[in-house]
């Protein structure tokens, strides 16, 4: 499972904009406890989805 700061990392963009956007931008998130966490697959057919 993927960490925002990794998440972050791999789209290139800072750890605050993961945070304010991932709802809206419909990033395949899930809440494990109180954190946030991305299967690696989940997020590569959601960047695949973009275009």
């Amino acid at each position: 499972m993927m960490k925002v700061g990794d998440v972050a990392e791999k789209l290139q963009v800072p750890v605050s904009w993961i945070y304010d956007n991932w709802q809206r931008e419909q990033i395949p998130f899930k809440k494990v406890g109180n954190r946030l966490r991305c299967r690696p697959a989940d997020l590569e057919r959601w960047i695949e989805n973009l275009d």
